[in-house]
């Protein structure tokens, strides 16, 4: 009886991953189906699954009616440069999270929670005054800024989580050794936290890649747009969508986060195990 249903719960777990993935995996799918979809079947009264004459011309439209290139080119910008500067300042503060504990740590803990309760709309207005004041409004280093304040927070609770289970003992074999902290964060701690820093590093990117409201109330001339705002453009005056070119210029927008993480996923998964053993 108990194999049995040790079997039947099993069987239970598999049908509601398999419901959950399918469940994630529908809008991207209904998202590829329409972008090679013409517009007569577009319009068509009974959508089909797969395109019966599927067509580029949603692709060429989208980059004949926006500046998907350079808008590209801007989020590329942006979130690289977030990404990074994330990683180099939260990876010594998140060693001081971990090692040291007392009332800094203790307060900088409670602000990675509290930080991330605040909604976008409640920080804007005052965001915007210092930024105007430090005249990087309409500004791609000014979006950057934002970005890697807003990631920082979970990129410190994320990496503190890593330099935990490394092994304490390997530190302090380097300082017996004659090591300073710097040269044990460096040398010793950084290379054991590199699946830690690929997984925060790729948070931060993708986090700042999709992300559309900063971008739309701080960046103004077309130039300087990233491609979730440019995606907006798709839609007429009137609220309607051109959903042939809007679904192509989506889709092509999702590709460098899944090319991305199918590169390094890996490293992820590498860097999870190991967070879970107990040394």
């Amino acid at each position: 009886m108990s194999l049995r249903t040790g079997r039947t719960a099993r069987a239970g777990q598999y049908a509601a991953l398999l419901c959950y993935l399918v469940f994630l995996a529908f809008p991207f799918l209904w998202l590829i189906s329409t972008a090679f979809k013409p517009a007569r079947e577009l319009g068509s009264l009974h959508p089909t699954w797969i395109p019966e004459d599927p067509t580029l011309g949603n692709f060429r439209q989208a980059f004949d009616e926006q500046p998907l290139l350079r808008a590209a080119a801007n989020s590329l910008t942006a979130a690289l440069c977030a990404a990074l500067i994330a990683v180099v300042i939260a990876t010594p503060m998140a060693y001081v999270m971990a090692r040291h504990r007392g009332r800094l740590s203790t307060a900088a803990t409670g602000w990675v929670v509290v930080s991330q309760a605040f909604p976008f709309v409640l920080v804007i207005i005052p965001l915007f005054l210092v930024l105007k004041y430090l005249h990087l409004i309409n500004s791609l280093w000014g979006l950057v800024l934002v970005y890697v304040v807003w990631s920082l927070p979970f990129a410190l609770w994320m990496l503190a989580g890593y330099v935990r289970a490394v092994p304490p003992e390997l530190e302090e074999a380097a300082a017996v050794d004659g090591a300073g902290k710097a040269r044990i964060l460096v040398s010793v701690t950084v290379p054991l936290l590199a699946p830690g820093i690929v997984a925060t590093a790729l948070f931060a990117f993708i986090t700042a890649w999709n992300e559309f409201f900063f971008a739309l109330v701080l960046l103004k001339t077309p130039e300087k747009q990233t491609l979730p705002v440019v995606l907006t453009h798709f839609l007429g005056a009137e609220g309607v969508a051109d959903l042939g070119p809007l679904a192509a210029a989506a889709f092509l927008a999702t590709l460098p986060s899944l090319v991305l993480f199918a590169v390094i996923q890996k490293r992820i998964t590498g860097g999870l195990t190991a967070g879970a053993v107990k040394h």
